[in-house]
């Protein structure tokens, strides 16, 4: 799986599938299966489109909404057999 693809499904699964945007996060261990995960969530940071949250015990992550026009439409472009399921 190419790392753009590994991207789009990370952020398809926190936009649709757990609803992870601003403040709502989810622990980055439940995303383990991602073989790229230090580098995606590295890169998507960077731009901004991913926050991370360092609590006591554990990291998460979420989707920032101030980008979810341009993480929507990443996510259909790379996946087009999602288009028009997210919201």
């Amino acid at each position: 799986m190419s790392l753009d693809l590994e991207k789009a499904h990370l952020m398809y699964k926190l936009a649709v599938a757990k609803r992870n945007w601003g403040a709502k996060y989810d622990r980055l261990e439940h995303y383990k299966r991602f073989p790229n995960l230090g580098e995606i969530i590295k890169e998507l940071s960077k731009i901004g489109w991913v926050i991370l949250h360092k609590k006591s015990n554990y990291k998460a992550i979420s989707l920032n909404p101030k980008y979810k026009k341009e993480i929507i439409e990443l996510i259909e472009a790379t996946l087009p057999g999602l288009k028009g399921n997210i919201k």
